[in-house]
């Protein structure tokens, strides 16, 4: 094991900012992975550093763990992924990224205005909503989420 290439679990902890307990958490789940030493301690690639940053921005960015698993499970598991590996995943993420923006521009612009949900309590709901039209495309607010 070159030591260069590989740091504790305190140290992942420390310049990650994630918990112990979630390292050994995502390491049971298997998105980041250790050897042990001959003392048994656990050692991780300094490349996981990254996979834990990442895991970091795909939650804010609200996806799922399993998502987010699926996503991981791309990288090659005996090296460090490469600038070509992260590409790939990033590519692979445009649309579940893009689809989460239209939402997020969608909501910001209707979150005061009628959202569709059939509550018809605003003025603007009685325009745009008129007895509840939106109500045949489902539950919920139509307006945001279509």
């Amino acid at each position: 094991m070159t030591e260069h290439r590989y740091i504790s679990i305190g140290q992942l902890a420390a310049r990650t900012g994630v918990a112990v307990s979630a390292i050994r958490f995502y390491e049971q789940k298997g998105l980041v992975r250790s050897v042990r030493t001959g003392g048994n301690q656990r050692r991780f690639l300094r490349s996981d550093i990254r996979r834990i940053s990442f895991i970091l921005i795909a939650q804010r960015l609200g996806l799922a763990l399993g998502e987010i698993e699926e996503q991981l499970s791309a990288l090659p598991d005996n090296r460090s992924p490469t600038q070509l590996d992260w590409q790939r995943i990033s590519r692979g993420m445009r649309d579940q990224i893009d689809k989460r923006i239209g939402l997020l521009t969608r909501a910001r612009g209707q979150l005061d205005q009628c959202i569709g949900c059939g509550c018809l309590s605003l003025d603007k709901c009685r325009l745009y909503n008129k007895d509840d039209r939106l109500g045949l495309k489902g539950p919920g607010p139509r307006a945001v989420l279509d």
